[in-house]
């Protein structure tokens, strides 16, 4: 068993923005070395819009992916993300989902509580022309009532550290039906953060930088 399935054992103005979702009611629908992101900057890797720089605020608790890791697991996707349906439970920047919609995802809906940090999301899609592909909630991932025809094909749970958020985002996932068969869930923590991973998902890949753990898993079907 590999330590990320149990480590408390060894841890989303043209379109007039009409895909943004509030909480209760609609607000209407030369790059940088890898590893690299520029403050308040974050940089789209391959792609359609293949080094594109999007600007995001600077808010607590605020950490987009890094290049590297970002890098390193669409490597890991690269024969999963074209068509894919894709779900970005904490999505802050939305940097793992808009790299997702670069390379050929057909839909992603992006979770994010704070305002100021949904709506920027928000306007870089419009920006990219990416809107009709994706849906911004602003809200909370736990709290979200999710359609169970949604069939996600990719999730990304990357919460802020140390909020021991991953177990429970992992349980609203299979409670509330929304994979597909054989989803993939990609889940980034920081090294002292603590989780279980349940026995029906297996370990596909896992990286360790000097800042995080990585883990990808597949959905036993």
């Amino acid at each position: 068993m590999s330590p990320f399935q149990d480590r408390s054992k060894a841890r989303k103005n043209k379109q007039k923005s009409a895909n943004f979702k509030a909480k209760k009611g609609h607000l209407s629908k030369s790059p940088s070395q890898p590893g690299k992101t520029s403050r308040g900057l974050v940089r789209i890797i391959a792609g359609t819009h293949r080094g594109r720089r999007l600007p995001v605020l600077v808010s607590e608790g605020l950490r987009p992916t890094s290049d590297r890791v970002k890098e390193t697991l669409f490597n890991w996707l690269m024969t999963h993300t074209t068509g894919a349906k894709c779900l970005d439970m904490f999505a802050g920047s939305g940097a793992l989902g808009i790299e997702a919609l670069s390379r050929g995802a057909a839909h992603v809906t992006f979770i994010e509580q704070e305002k100021t940090v949904a709506e920027q999301l928000n306007n870089n899609l419009v920006t990219l022309r990416e809107a009709d592909k994706a849906e911004v909630v602003m809200g909370n991932a736990y709290s979200h009532e999710f359609d169970s025809a949604a069939a996600y094909n990719i999730v990304f749970i990357d919460p802020p550290f140390g909020k021991e958020m991953v177990e429970k985002s992992i349980n609203i996932l299979l409670s509330s039906k929304i994979l597909s068969p054989n989803a993939l869930i990609y889940i980034e923590t920081a090294h002292s953060d603590e989780y279980a991973v349940p026995s029906c998902f297996s370990l596909v890949k896992q990286i360790k930088t000097s800042q995080v753990f990585a883990a990808l898993f597949e959905l036993n079907t």
